[in-house]
């Protein structure tokens, strides 16, 4: 490696000075021209013979400008249709050279660049962030030894077992071939059937049903690489690994109709939020971490190793922190980067390998495949953003796309061309394959090791806390309750039995089916880990968005309290009012409006504040869209703080048994509720207890409303 690539600004900038070199910028001054830089004088009309004339073909300037617009689109992927991505570096806290000899898992000084895509997997294009589905997760490392993509998802562990099986579930869970409906979603008919007749899915679908399908945003969701994987030292031992992306914020989902009111409101709203975050500086960032298992303990468990769907319990074998990564950049051109991204499973570096798991060896045949038709031939490594930083010396010549003039020999061996390239030396430096013996007859047939399919959903019910596990039963219901063929909904019920009794009468009585009889849970062991009760975070506020509901009368100096401590902890705080523009305060100042409220909703903000002033007093001359507002936050969960007069919107709800405070100088905090009715600015004790509010993201417990 060249020293000059050992410092971390020049190793994270050497794919931007990279990407530099194919900036093409606009025009600039002079004058228009062909793609043959042949000056053109007139844009706005087609060449015609008269005024009213019909259109020449000799128009060349008009059949190009058409033909290249026809032309701008490619194929879609398949799946994960819908994504966004960033740049950003990777690095690892130590040298990990126990278990691997990947190079960029070696030096803490290195920063390797690297590109994430996240991704939806189901819809088109045209769909919503906020679907219920999983989320791809996949990272591309460009390594000084060439590319690396680890290349997974949202959830640990995958539908199917065989890869064979892959188009049967993408066929399942894509819209229905009859009319191409649903769009971007799974609650229908032929998903059911097919979950209904693959056991195998069951633990999957438990995660999609889970809020883990509806994340708050791609900076707060978790990343598995899925599969089994390999690391493999210099000296050629081998180590399983499982690895894991955790966010530092922690891991926060949507509940299931403020994902739908999203969908609404603002379909690009993960998008969106990982736009902002880099523009504004606030950095995403995850931690790396893998699970080991050493090859001698590969048949310790009551579960197969290369079964994509199960997963290693943390308690088993804890997560091993060994680096972070930062993205620090957003893309200059979606097309040319985040949608011509081309991932690939089989991409590894050496230190890296793969294990016999059947569907991972189905994804290392199929996502080249894709990129052939996708990106129009066997180029597409040669585009900006899939270009490696290392060297790439090889006999490869031709075809679609070709960007290069290549002369001398493209063949190997050669003396006319000074035997070059030639072969990596005995030095340690070329990827060698891992050396395993594999024998064995010639089947079709899975091994009796992967045929429990019920322990691990139910290892993932019990480790959800109860209002998880009603969100769960309520996907369920939703779900099922849009399948029209009653067998399919009475045949997933059985299936749901033999996971769990309780969960799977819950579902039946939801969804007008008869209830299983007996029906125990199929394991009684629990993973806290899987719940995200224990995923909470760092308990930063940072990009958190505040609302803070305003009108005329409202006592600025409480606003402007409570948005510099918010503001000072790293949150956003907007203003709304019922139109935009400004307010007046009670001091007769003019208070600048930052959105107005019918052109927003609570399900796009994290928490909102009441401050003192009309908006409160009297509660029956409120504002009906800030009700509606404060009546969303509360029932979501979602911390609320109130301060003098504005507790009396909160009164209006009438919480049942909720704690409110009801004398000055008293602060009450009560289940994410926070208030004080004081006039004048908030005091320390009630911006405390609205930040410890905020930092905990959801508050489930709290009692119901009359209203």
């Amino acid at each position: 490696m060249d020293p000059a690539d050992r410092t971390p600004v020049d190793s994270a900038e050497r794919k931007q000075r990279q990407r530099e070199s194919f900036h093409a910028d606009d025009p600039g001054a002079g004058p228009l021209t062909t793609d043959q830089g042949v000056e053109v004088d007139h844009t706005d009309d087609s060449l015609a013979a008269g005024e009213r004339g019909p259109t020449l073909m000799e128009d060349f300037h008009f059949r190009e400008k058409l033909t290249r617009f026809d032309h701008e689109r490619i194929p879609e992927r398949v799946v994960h249709a819908r994504g966004a991505g960033a740049y950003g570096y990777f690095e690892p806290y130590e040298s990990c050279a126990e278990f691997t000899r990947a190079a960029f898992l070696q030096d803490p000084a290195v920063r390797t660049p690297v590109f994430v895509r996240f991704s939806t997997v189901q819809g088109p294009k045209g769909s919503a962030d906020t679907v219920r589905d999983v989320r791809g997760f996949a990272t591309k490392f460009y390594t000084s030894e060439g590319n690396y993509d680890l290349v997974g998802n949202n959830f640990p562990v995958f539908f199917i077992q065989d890869g064979i099986k892959f188009p049967d579930f993408v066929h399942a869970v894509k819209p229905e071939p009859h009319n191409d409906m649903p769009t971007g979603a799974s609650a229908h008919d032929t998903l059911w059937d097919f979950v209904s007749l693959q056991p195998e899915t069951l633990h999957a679908i438990m995660w999609l049903m889970s809020d883990r399908a509806i994340p708050r945003s791609y900076r707060m969701m978790q990343g598995f690489g899925v599969h089994t994987f390999r690391f493999v030292t210099a000296d050629g031992k081998g180590t399983f690994v499982k690895f894991h992306w955790t966010p530092k914020q922690g891991s926060h989902s949507l509940v299931w109709d403020e994902a739908q009111e999203c969908q609404g409101r603002n379909p690009d709203f993960n998008r969106g939020d990982l736009w902002d975050s880099i523009e504004a500086g606030e950095y995403p960032e995850w931690e790396l971490g893998v699970q080991l298992v050493p090859e001698e303990d590969e048949f310790a468990f009551d579960f197969d190793l290369l079964d994509a769907t199960k997963l290693i319990p943390e308690e088993q074998v804890p997560v091993r922190p060994i680096g972070r990564m930062v993205l620090d950049r957003n893309p200059e051109n979606f097309f040319a980067e985040t949608e011509q991204v081309a991932f690939h499973t089989a991409n590894v570096v050496p230190g890296i390998d793969f294990t016999n798991d059947p569907l991972l060896q189905a994804r290392n045949f199929s996502y080249l495949d894709t990129q052939l038709i996708r990106l129009g031939g066997p180029n597409f490594s040669q585009l900006p953003v899939n270009r490696p930083v290392a060297p790439v010396r090889n006999n490869q010549r031709d075809g679609y796309h070709q960007s290069a003039i290549h002369r001398g020999t493209n063949y190997s061996p050669n003396s006319l061309g000074g035997g070059c390239p030639a072969h990596a030396g005995a030095d340690g430096t070329a990827f060698t394959h891992y050396t395993e013996r594999v024998d064995g007859h010639k089947i079709r047939r899975r091994s009796p090791s992967f045929q429990d399919h019920y322990s691990q959903p139910a290892l993932f019910w019990n480790s959800m806390a109860d209002w998880e596990k009603q969100h769960i039963v309520e996907a369920f219901r939703f779900e099922l309750g849009k399948v029209d063929a009653r067998a399919v909904r009475a045949r997933t019920v059985e299936q749901l039995a033999k996971v769990d009794g309780a969960l799977a009468a819950r579902v039946a009585r939801g969804v007008g089916v008869p209830e299983p009889s007996g029906g125990e849970t199929a394991s009684k062991l629990s993973s806290p880990a899987l719940s995200l009760e224990s995923q909470r975070g760092d308990g930063s506020l940072r990009t958190r968005k505040i609302a803070v509901l305003v009108t005329d009368g409202i006592d600025a100096e409480q606003v402007t309290s409570v948005r510099e401590r918010l503001a000072a902890e790293g949150a956003i705080v907007e203003a709304l009012a019922p139109a935009d523009g400004e307010v007046r305060g009670a001091d007769g100042e003019l208070y600048t409006v930052d959105r107005a409220l019918p052109t927003v909703a609570s399900v796009l903000y994290d928490a909102v504040l009441l401050p003192g002033g009309p908006v409160g007093t009297p509660p029956a001359a409120a504002d009906q869209d800030a009700m509606r507002f404060v009546r969303d936050a509360y029932r979501h969960g979602k911390p609320i703080g109130a301060l003098g007069s504005g507790v009396g919107i909160l009164s209006s709800l009438e919480p049942e048994g909720l704690r409110v405070s009801t004398e000055f100088h008293r602060v009450e905090a009560d289940h994410g509720v926070v208030t004080e009715t004081s006039p004048g600015p908030a005091g320390e004790e009630f911006l405390d207890a609205f930040v410890a509010a905020i930092a905990a993201h959801r508050h489930w417990d709290r009692p119901p409303t009359r209203h």
